[in-house]
């Protein structure tokens, strides 16, 4: 009966989602904020909601790197065996771009966050949507990350379309380790 419930909020998410809504979502660390990262309108809208600078960089989730692939350009493979053997889990790597990637979700040097991730209803999203999403952490900028939908529900109130109950994966973890796909040198 669980799973059937959890189905039909993540149906209904993902239409929010294609509607151009910003949805909230259990991840591996804490809850996120995602939307369709190719709708520049919610993107921009997820940045004021959560009172972020317009042009700072977001992160990707995926369930499988065909819904990453329009976003980023081709690795080498010493540096794609380094990527794939930490995926999925949690672990972003920044990737350069692809020349058709949306200029409003990179910052225009480094590239494209992404992860795949391993959290089961982030991916599950993810699936129904058939695509990325953004995805970032559920507070306001500079404070802290919401841990549970309650906090989700508290920090935003009606300012959010829908929010995916589920448990955060380990709620004693930091936010996931980011690195550069080029290099493998850790930026956070």
């Amino acid at each position: 009966m669980k799973s059937r419930h959890l189905e039909q909020q993540l149906i209904q998410a993902c239409r929010i989602i294609s509607a151009g809504g910003i949805v909230a979502y259990p991840t591996e660390a804490v809850f996120g904020l995602g939307c369709d990262p190719n709708n520049q309108q919610a993107v921009a809208r997820l940045s004021v909601i959560k009172q972020r600078a317009q042009n700072k960089a977001y992160i990707l989730i995926a369930s499988d790197f065909s819904q990453l692939a329009p976003f980023c350009a081709a690795l080498s493979e010493a540096q794609w065996s380094r990527v794939s053997k930490t995926w999925p889990g949690p672990h972003t790597w920044i990737f350069p771009t692809t020349l058709t990637c949306p200029t409003w979700l990179g910052d225009g040097r480094r590239g494209i966050a992404v992860r795949l991730t391993a959290h089961p209803v982030a991916a599950a999203l993810c699936k129904v949507c058939k695509h990325a999403l953004i995805s970032t952490s559920a507070n306001i900028s500079s404070q802290p990350a919401a841990r549970s939908a309650q906090a989700v529900q508290e920090i935003f109130g009606n300012a959010i379309d829908c929010i995916v109950a589920g448990e955060v994966g380990d709620k004693s973890a930091a936010p996931t380790t980011i690195r550069d796909a080029l290099t493998g040198e850790k930026i956070r």
